[in-house]
C-alpha cells in the first residue's frame, strides 16, 4: 500500500526551516528509536553540513536496547553526537542537558576566540510528527510552554525557548517529505503514529504490522495478544485478536477495524513491548 502525507503547512514550514537554519548553530534531530532510518527526513540532512548535528533517539524506553546500542555505534562511527532517551525521564533529561550544554559551551568558546563575542548558542529542534519534540523541549526547559499531544501535527509555528542566558531552543513543526522512497518507510511511520489516522487505512496498516512483528518479535506478539500460532496472514491474526477480546459485531463477526486501531495504539504507547524495526545496515 502507498502512504504519503504532506499537507500544505508542511511545505510552508520546510521553507521557513531552511531560512531559520541561518539563525542557529546547532540542529537537534529527534528520531524515533524504534525506526531511526524511517524517521530521518532526507530533505534536511544535506542542509546540516555546517551545523553541529546532534541525534536524539527518543522513546528509547519503547525500543529494543540491543538494537539501540547498534544505532548509537552507527552514528558515533560517523562522528555524530548521539544520545538515546525517554523525554519524560528526569535522569535522561538531566544527562542530555549536560551533553547539550557541553557542546554549546565548546561552540561558544570557539566563537569567542574567533570573533571576540560571548554569543548565545541557538539550537533548532527538528523531527517528524509525533516524535516528541515539544515534550523534549518542555523537559529540557522545565516548563510546559510547547504544545504537546499524542497525535501528529500539534506544533504549527516556530517557537523560541530560552534554556539558559546562553542557550536557546527553537521548536519547529513536525515534517515529513513529499514522497517516501520505499513503501516500508510509510508503513513504519504509520505504525508509530507519525501519519494522521485519517490518511491511513488502519486495517491494512495493522495487517502489515502484525506480519512484520511475527517475524521480528514473535514472542512479544504471542504474549500480548494471547496468540497460539502466528505464522498466518495479518488479517487472520487481527480477527483472532478481535475475538479473544470480545470485539464482535452483530452476527458474531470480528470487529476488524476496532482491533486494528487498538493494536496500533498499543504499539504507539509501548504496551506491546520493546521493539526496534530497523537496523543501521
Amino acid at each position: 500500500m502507498s502512504i504519503n502525507w504532506y499537507p500544505g503547512h508542511m511545505a510552508k514550514a520546510k521553507r521557513l526551516i531552511r531560512e531559520d537554519l541561518k539563525l542557529v548553530d546547532m540542529v537537534i534531530e529527534l528520531l524515533d528509536a524504534r525506526i531511526p532510518s524511517s524517521s530521518t527526513n532526507p530533505d534536511f540532512s544535506s542542509l546540516y553540513h555546517n551545523k553541529i548535528r546532534v541525534i536524539v533517539l527518543n522513546k528509547a524506553d519503547y525500543a529494543d536496547p540491543d538494537k539501540t546500542k547498534k544505532w548509537q555505534d552507527h552514528y558515533q562511527n560517523q562522528n555524530m553526537p548521539v544520545v538515546a532517551i525517554n523525554a519524560l525521564n528526569k535522569k535522561d533529561i538531566n544527562n542530555v542537558r549536560k551533553f547539550l550544554f557541553s557542546l554549546a559551551d565548546e561552540k561558544r568558546k570557539q566563537i569567542r576566540k574567533q570573533r571576540g563575542i560571548n554569543k548565545t548558542i541557538r539550537a533548532m529542534v527538528v523531527g517528524i510528527p509525533n516524535v516528541g519534540k515539544s515534550t523534549f523541549i518542555n523537559s529540557i526547559t522545565g516548563k510546559s510552554k510547547a504544545k504537546t499531544g499524542d497525535r501528529p501535527g500539534i506544533t504549527k509555528v516556530k517557537q523560541w525557548f530560552r534554556v539558559t542566558p546562553y542557550f536557546e531552543l527553537l521548536d519547529t513543526p513536525g515534517l515529513l517529505w513529499p514522497k517516501f522512497e520505499e513503501e516500508l518507510i510509510g508503513l513504519h511511520l504509520a505504525y508509530v503514529g507519525s501519519i494522521k489516522e485519517e490518511i491511513i487505512q488502519p486495517e491494512e496498516v495493522a495487517f502489515r504490522f502484525l506480519e512484520e512483528m511475527s517475524e521480528s518479535y514473535p514472542d512479544l506478539l504471542k504474549t500480548r495478544f494471547q496468540l497460539n500460532h502466528i505464522d498466518r496472514e495479518g488479517y487472520e491474526l487481527l480477527a483472532e485478536i478481535a475475538v479473544k477480546r470480545g470485539w464482535l459485531q452483530s452476527g458474531g463477526i470480528a470487529d476488524i477495524e476496532r482491533a486494528a486501531k487498538q493494536v496500533l495504539y498499543e504499539y504507539q504507547a509501548g504496551i506491546i513491548g520493546r521493539t526496534t524495526l530497523e537496523l543501521p545496515y
